[in-house]
């Protein structure tokens, strides 16, 4: 919450109370505020970006490259790391506490005669946000799933889904296949699709909704070759010979060339200079956070997003390259409840010394503490539990030089830990 302005952490307040309302997929009530509204999100020209994984750094790469062009770019994303208003940006720059204000204080009451989440609210807020402020395009990246995710009122110049993989099993279905077709549903009629990096039936179930619906496809395994340590991309207008990208890990090269092709083929972008300037100044330009970010160094500390089996496979296929094998090297980990958290402990399993299990705070889909010390002692992961996050990390840089930890599993475990690295806080208390 902003420290500025108390008019601000009211209205947040009462914003984050609605996830007492919990998750309801379905776009009828969004629907219903956008229409009292004048329906903003039709007065802006949108890319919808869903997925497993990787789908808030591609539509990062998209909205970079786009603001490295000039465009006035609009950014959705979620969750939030610091403050709510990094979830909606233009050109980098946060939504203003002033602006959130004006629009909490107009429909406050509104939101709280109805049945409107807390994600529902926010996503209006950010397409009125980026209508009034007349941006030339709008990244929008979903929440949960697609077919039913609040974000999905919109008919985009494209559709991306960047990856899929099991997860959210309770909502989304718990096949491959099902997870596809839930994702699927941003698929819009004759709208250009984009695929990146997939299963073969998770691909085939999306390329047969889009052929549906009259759709050209794109795939990006037809646009990239992999190189020794590097991808290169070409298309019949474009050539990039050596793609890299200022966030880790090969994966994150995968995205970037998957928010080339997307402005390649729909806006018929060909400057590679000013592509490769977006892709390079993507966190300037987005504030992107929590992608193989390094914290602290002595010892290392290292925050990722990985939140399901596939992300935490990319982080330490990437990681084992990174890590000294003579230093000790440690997790912090929990996720929440739809997530495959027996899966993610596994694989994690010979990668650390130790486990440090954390129940996450005031979140309602929060894996128990007790689920994740029955998975670690069920598969001989050595572990201990612990409950205050910022005196664990005090504790920890105080206490180790060489050593490394790492944090995933949730972005909001993630969260937590960059909030013990605020400026005033880590001044004032490390």
């Amino acid at each position: 919450m902003s420290l500025t302005n108390p008019s601000i952490n009211h209205y947040l307040q009462i914003l984050f109370n609605l996830h007492n309302r919990g998750i309801k997929l379905g776009l009828e009530n969004t629907q219903e505020f956008l229409d009292l509204l004048g329906n903003p999100q039709k007065k802006i020209k949108c890319i919808h970006v869903a997925g497993s994984n990787g789908k808030g750094s591609t539509s990062s790469f998209i909205a970079s490259i786009l603001t490295e062009a000039g465009y006035k770019t609009g950014l959705y994303t979620s969750p939030h790391f610091i403050r709510y208003n990094e979830r909606i940006r233009i050109n980098g720059q946060i939504i203003p506490d002033k602006y959130v204000i004006a629009f909490m204080e107009e429909y406050e009451k509104l939101i709280y005669d109805t049945n409107l989440t807390f994600f529902e609210v926010t996503t209006v807020l950010a397409f009125k946000y980026f209508a009034d402020k007349e941006v030339d395009y709008a990244i929008i990246e979903t929440g949960l799933g697609g077919r039913l995710d609040a974000t999905n009122v919109i008919n985009p110049l494209a559709s991306v889904i960047t990856s899929i993989s099991l997860e959210h099993t309770n909502i989304l279905g718990n096949t491959i296949e099902e997870i596809a077709k839930e994702k699927g549903g941003i698929i819009k009629p004759g709208v250009p699709l984009f695929l990146g990096k997939m299963p073969e039936q998770a691909e085939k179930t999306l390329i047969e909704m889009a052929v549906e619906k009259n759709c050209k496809y794109y795939k990006l395994n037809d646009y990239t070759n992999k190189r020794e340590n590097y991808f290169e991309y070409y298309s019949s207008e474009l050539y990039i010979d050596h793609l890299s990208a200022p966030l880790k890990g090969a994966y994150q090269q995968l995205n970037a060339s998957l928010a080339i092709l997307t402005l390649n083929k729909t806006l018929r972008f060909t400057d590679s200079k000013r592509i490769l300037g977006g892709i390079k100044n993507v966190v300037f330009n987005t504030g992107i956070q929590g992608r193989y970010e390094k914290v602290h160094d002595h010892p290392k500390i290292i925050l990722d997003s990985a939140h399901n089996h596939e992300g935490v496979q990319n982080f330490l296929k990437e990681f084992t390259k990174d890590k000294t094998k003579t230093n000790p090297c440690f997790l912090l980990f929990s996720c929440l409840n739809d997530k495959s958290l027996d899966k993610m402990l596994i694989q994690s399993k010979g990668h650390f010394d130790k486990v440090y299990l954390y129940e996450l705070k005031d979140n309602d889909r929060a894996a128990k503490i007790e689920q994740l010390v029955e998975i670690a002692e069920n598969n001989g992961i050595k572990y201990s539990v612990q409950n205050d996050i910022p005196s664990f990390i005090k504790k920890f840089i105080s206490s180790a030089e060489k050593e490394c930890l790492v944090v995933y599993g949730s972005m909001y475990l993630v969260a937590e830990v960059k909030k013990v690295f605020e400026k005033k806080y880590y001044s004032n208390n490390l």
